[in-house]
């Protein structure tokens, strides 16, 4: 039996790491998972965030010489990433598990509606009504040269990543919207710039969530080794995936997972 839970987790950390290198949303896997499996629930979450870790540093590896295109835009967002990172992870150890499990469907649901309508509010956002909804994952003018960061961003990013420190459902979108907005236009130097963001987020989350003994270890490493594997085959072969395709195989996981939350309180 414990053989099966094993296959079962690595599986799920496999899609996951997949999904977070190409529009986000492991999360959406792995944390149910592991409560599946009777991990309690701010465990779980810690757990979650050690397993897609090392997946999401594979996909940046992946990402490199896009990150190496932006690395000026990097340098601040990623300053604030650490401070933020950070004060979520001390903010979810603080949490109880009850009081986890009553805040989690409200979390899924933020997580959820982000994905079903944060492309669409991007586009209007830059004054674009006619843009599809997978605007944001979809390739715009690749190669243009990059605008100034905007100061207001910092600020977003900031409430990102301690948004991303303490749940980080729908992180990666949420920063693809605000990069969007502040008027980058290469769909893969955004995912690479994102990825790497995130990497940061979660590490800063991972140190609290190590120092404060939360993690369940065994679980965890079964599944950082599905995350690396999926994280880099999503990255490297996320060109030949259809942008819609894969953003609606996410929202459908989003919203049936959300609705599961609901319905077990």
């Amino acid at each position: 039996m414990q053989a099966l839970t094993d296959l079962f987790l690595f599986a799920v950390a496999f899609v996951g790491g997949a999904l977070n290198s190409v529009a986000g949303g492991g999360s959406f896997l792995a944390l149910p998972a592991l409560i599946s499996v009777g991990v309690p629930a701010v465990a779980a979450n810690a757990t979650t965030t050690l397993a897609m870790w090392p997946g999401s540093l594979s996909s940046a590896i992946a990402y490199r010489r896009e990150i190496l295109a932006i690395k000026s835009w990097f340098a601040a967002l990623g300053a604030v990433s650490l401070v933020g990172g950070l004060l979520g992870g001390w903010l979810l150890v603080r949490t109880s598990n009850t009081r986890f499990l009553d805040l989690l469907p409200w979390l899924m649901l933020a997580a959820a509606l982000t994905f079903t309508f944060g492309a669409r509010a991007v586009a209007r956002l830059r004054g674009d009504d006619t843009a599809p909804v997978a605007a944001v994952v979809a390739p715009v003018s690749p190669g243009a040269a990059h605008p100034r960061l905007p100061l207001w961003i910092l600020g977003f990013q900031l409430l990102i990543a301690i948004y991303g420190g303490y749940f980080g459902g729908g992180m990666g979108i949420m920063m693809l919207a605000g990069l969007a907005v502040a008027g980058m236009n290469d769909i893969h130097e955004m995912n690479g710039l994102k990825t790497l963001l995130a990497v940061v987020v979660n590490g800063m989350a991972l140190i609290e969530f190590v120092l404060e003994g939360v993690i369940v270890w065994r679980l965890g490493i079964i599944m950082v080794a599905g995350g690396i594997i999926g994280g880099y085959m999503g990255a490297a072969y996320a060109r030949r995936f259809p942008p819609r395709a894969v953003r609606n195989f996410v929202i459908v996981i989003a919203w049936v997972m959300t609705v599961y939350f609901f319905v077990r309180r």
